[in-house]
């Protein structure tokens, strides 16, 4: 079964060495304007001192690796933030490490388990507060100076904001994954089901003419062996005719057609109500099929739904009734097409829709909840058993005068 996948981001076609390569190229291409912008005010731009250049470097060069390994290189910059420090280094030139270290937090948090998030958070907060206090505090300020409180809420709030940032992708991250887990567990559920259905359909409806016939069969073998004969070969087309199906069905959940493929077998339709009529009658229940309206195509959702309602009434009237005749009345409107099923058996609604004896009347509720339809069934005060359902059909005048406007807009 092939799967067409959608093409990975640019960056993830790349191969690793020139992803590494590119990495190394954005970092070297900073370093001019980061040694620019961490001048003190008693230097010049040149001549280049060397020791700022190496402090430059030892700040940029980390970062060639803070996709694949930010906690380290969250760690190590903390590490330069307080030997820095420890060196007596003018603000001026380590302040680039505040924002880079916040947003590595932001990144742990998005990336990362939640304890990670919360342990580079914390670690960040303490390590930024005990170097630039103790920065000031070498330089003489005083610890409830307004300059001290302002850094410390500062800080504190570039901190609690990347983590906060970080724990909303995170989550939002989290909340798509669980959308597109419980979209997967909808469709394979909803798959499921239509299969099922489509079994039920095909197999109850055909082993319950195989049994009747068979019935028939063994009570007139010796006395009507030509009835007998008869049975069999209905018995024998019936069982061919489901075989088809069978093989049909599990050849598609194999291998989807392909666009070049011929045209599969296409499921049934009310274009067959006749054929299944007259082997419902051969089966012993005599079906009369009437059509009021003006019969038209149907979309093939409804067109299908329509016969496998039918399909399985008569199943029912065959397994449980007990009748002798039954009848289909087909009414086409402009608005809707309503499906009704009748028969003269014993009509209880305990041989027809009792909890635990199968699954043909939910699936049949099941149908037609789908398309927005109403189905009732139950038996008759006249006696016997009715199903009637009524499935609405697209408005053709509103769908054509779509069509019309997009092609107008399309010209």
């Amino acid at each position: 079964m092939r799967v067409e996948m959608p093409r990975p981001p640019l960056t993830q076609r790349l191969p690793h060495g020139v992803r590494t390569a590119l990495s190394w190229c954005a970092v070297v291409a900073s370093l001019p304007l980061l040694y620019a912008v961490t001048l003190a005010d008693d230097e010049s731009l040149l001549p280049a001192g060397a020791m700022h250049a190496g402090f430059v470097a030892a700040m940029a060069f980390p970062l060639v690796w803070a996709r694949r390994r930010p906690g380290a290189v969250l760690a190590v910059l903390l590490a330069e933030l307080l030997v820095a420090v420890a060196l007596t280094q003018p603000a001026e030139r380590v302040w680039p490490l505040v924002p880079v270290a916040d947003v590595l937090v932001c990144s742990i948090t998005a990336t990362r388990a939640r304890r990670a998030g919360l342990v580079a958070a914390a670690t960040t907060l303490i390590v930024q507060e005990v170097a630039w206090h103790g920065a000031l505090l070498i330089q003489g300020l005083r610890v409830f100076a307004s300059g001290f409180l302002a850094l410390s809420v500062l800080l504190g709030l570039g901190v609690v904001v990347a983590w906060t940032a970080g724990t909303a992708l995170r989550q939002r991250r989290e909340y798509g994954r669980a959308l597109r887990a419980q979209a997967e567990l909808a469709a394979v559920t909803a798959d499921r089901l239509r299969i099922a259905r489509e079994l039920h359909d095909m197999v109850a409806h055909s082993i319950g003419v195989i049994a009747i016939q068979a019935g028939a069969g063994v009570r007139v073998i010796d006395s009507r062996p030509e009835q007998a004969r008869d049975a069999l070969a209905a018995i024998e087309a019936t069982s061919r005719q489901t075989l088809r199906g069978l093989r049909h069905m599990l050849g598609v959940l194999r291998e989807p057609p392909a666009a070049s493929d011929p045209e599969p077998v296409p499921l049934a339709g009310l274009a067959d109500l006749d054929r299944l009529a007259e082997t419902i009658t051969a089966a012993g229940v005599r079906v009369e099929v009437r059509r009021q309206g003006e019969p038209r195509g149907l979309p093939p959702v409804l067109d299908r739904c329509a016969f496998r309602i039918v399909q399985e009434s008569l199943t029912n009237v065959v397994r449980h009734a007990d009748a002798r005749h039954c009848q289909v009345v087909l009414g086409y409107a402009p608005d809707k097409l309503c499906v009704d099923v009748t028969d003269d058996g014993r009509g209880t609604a305990t041989t027809a829709a009792s909890p635990g004896s199968g699954y043909g009347i939910a699936g049949m509720r099941e149908r037609v909840a789908l398309l927005d339809g109403r189905l009732s069934a139950g038996p008759r005060p006249e006696g016997g058993f009715r199903v009637t359902a009524t499935l609405p059909l697209p408005d053709a005048a509103s769908a054509q005068g779509r069509a019309q406007t997009a092609h107008v807009e399309a010209g």
